[in-house]
C-alpha cells in the first residue's frame, strides 16, 4: 500500500494540526503526554471542543452532521489530535452507538439521540458484557420483557468502563429463548437516570475506578427505545463490534507511545549502543520491531477504512486488526516498564495528582505510572472478544 499523501491530505492534516495546537488545552495535553489521570471534566471538555467545530462525530457522514470526511482524511485527523497529546474520544456515543443508530434506528430515535451525541453532552456507555458471557456474548441473559408499551429489564452487566459517567447506556438484552442464542437478542437504549438501575465500582489494582457493574431491577425502558426489530439485536451487535475492534487497535496512540518509549529508552541509557554498550543495542533492536509492527498496524488500519469507504464488510479485517493492535498495546507498555525498571513501580494516586511522576537522580519524569498502564492494558487482549476467539473468526472468514 502506498502511503504517501496527496497534496491536497497534507494541506488538510496542516490544517487540522494548527486547529487542534490553537484548541486543544494545554493542560489536558500534558496529563496525555505523561499519561496522568483524565477526569470526566478533562474528557468532556475535549469532546464539547469537537462537538462544537462538528467534528467529535468525525466519521460521520453529512446527512448525520458529520464533516463526510474520507477514509484518509478520518485517519489523518485522529493522527494528529494523537500525537497532539489529546484524549482519545469515549467511543460508546460517537463511534459505537451512534453509527447503529444511523443505520438501523427509526427517523424519530436519529432525531432525538444523534445531536446530544455530536455535541459531546450526552454520556453513552456500553451494556454487552455480563458475569459469565464475555467473549461468548450471545450467551447473555439479562431479560426484558414486553409489557404494553415498554420493557421491563432484569439483570446484570459487567467491566462497564467509565459507566460511572453515564447518562444512557445501549445494552443487548434478551427478549427471546427460541431458536439459537444468536436470534432471541433485541438492542435497547436505556436511560441510566431510570429507577432500578444501581451502577457498583469495580476498583483496580492500582486503586483506579474505569470499570463497573451495572445492577438492573425491574427497571422500564419505553419500547420507543427499541432499535430496529424486536430479537435482531445480533445483527445490530455485529455492525457496532466492527467498529469497535477498529478503535481498539488505537494505531495512532501506539505511534504517540511508540515515541515516550524512546524517550524513555534514551533518558535511561538503554538506546545507544556506541554510548551505553552493547545491551542498549538490543533493546533498540526491540523498539525497531516493535516500530515495524506499528507499521504494519497502520496499514491494516487503512485497509479498514478503505473497505469501508467502498461499503464492503470489514469485519474479519478488524477482528485481526484488533489482535495485532492490542498485542502492540501491551509490547509498548512492557518495553517501557523494561527501559525504566525501578523507576517504573511507584504509585501514589494522591502524588501523581498533585504532579509529582518519579523523578528520582537517573529517572524520568512520567515513569511512575508505568506499573499501572501496564496492568491496565493486559486486558486488551480479552475485551471487543477476545483474541482467541477473534483468530478463530479471522480462520473461519478468511480461509473457510
Amino acid at each position: 500500500m502506498d502511503l504517501a499523501f496527496t497534496p491536497e491530505e497534507q494541506k488538510f492534516r496542516e490544517d487540522i494540526r494548527a486547529w487542534v495546537a490553537e484548541n486543544l488545552p494545554k493542560d489536558i495535553s500534558h496529563k496525555v503526554h505523561n499519561a496522568l489521570h483524565l477526569t470526566r471534566d478533562d474528557m468532556q471538555r475535549w469532546a464539547r471542543i469537537l462537538g462544537k467545530k462538528g467534528w467529535l462525530g468525525h466519521g460521520w457522514p453529512k446527512e448525520f452532521g458529520g464533516p463526510g470526511w474520507n477514509a484518509v482524511q478520518k485517519h489523518l485527523f485522529e493522527e494528529e489530535c494523537a500525537l497532539a497529546g489529546a484524549p482519545r474520544v469515549v467511543p460508546f456515543g460517537p463511534v459505537m452507538v451512534a453509527p447503529v443508530i444511523m443505520a438501523f434506528g427509526s427517523p424519530e430515535q436519529q432525531k432525538r439521540f444523534l445531536p446530544g451525541i455530536a455535541s459531546g453532552e450526552v454520556w453513552w456507555s456500553q451494556g454487552y458484557s455480563e458475569p459469565g458471557s464475555g467473549s461468548d456474548l450471545a450467551s447473555l441473559k439479562t431479560r426484558a420483557v414486553r409489557q404494553g408499551d415498554q420493557y421491563i429489564v432484569n439483570g446484570q452487566k459487567t467491566w462497564t468502563t467509565l459507566g460511572q459517567y453515564g447518562e444512557w447506556i445501549f445494552c443487548l438484552v434478551r427478549t427471546g429463548t427460541e431458536g439459537k442464542p444468536q436470534t432471541g437478542i433485541s438492542f435497547l437504549l436505556i436511560d441510566m437516570k431510570s429507577p432500578g438501575i444501581t451502577v457498583r465500582p469495580i476498583i483496580m489494582l492500582d486503586g483506579g475506578h474505569e470499570v463497573n457493574e451495572v445492577w438492573f431491577d425491574n427497571v422500564e425502558v419505553p419500547a420507543a427505545n427499541l432499535i430496529g426489530e424486536e430479537n435482531k439485536g445480533w445483527t445490530y451487535a455485529k455492525h457496532l463490534l466492527s467498529h469497535e475492534r477498529t478503535n481498539i487497535a488505537d494505531v495512532n496512540r501506539a505511534k504517540r507511545e511508540l515515541e515516550r518509549l524512546k524517550r524513555i529508552a534514551k533518558a535511561e541509557g538503554v538506546y545507544d549502543p556506541a554510548v551505553d554498550g552493547p545491551a542498549a543495542g538490543r533493546f533498540r533492536d526491540e523498539i525497531a520491531q516493535l516500530e515495524v509492527d506499528v507499521v504494519a498496524l497502520e496499514m491494516l488500519v487503512l485497509r479498514v477504512l478503505s473497505a469501508e469507504k467502498s461499503g464492503k464488510n470489514s469485519l474479519d479485517i478488524a477482528g485481526l486488526l484488533k489482535i495485532r493492535g492490542s498485542e502492540i498495546q501491551q509490547r509498548y507498555s512492557e518495553l517501557m516498564m523494561l527501559a525504566a525498571g525501578p523507576y517504573s513501580l511507584p504509585f501514589i494516586k494522591e502524588a501523581m495528582e498533585a504532579g509529582w511522576q518519579g523523578d528520582f537522580p537517573g529517572g524520568v519524569p512520567g515513569n511512575a505510572p508505568l506499573a499501572a498502564t501496564y496492568f491496565n492494558l493486559r486486558k486488551t487482549t480479552i475485551y471487543g472478544g477476545s483474541n482467541e476467539v477473534q483468530r478463530n473468526i479471522v480462520a473461519q472468514t478468511v480461509l473457510g
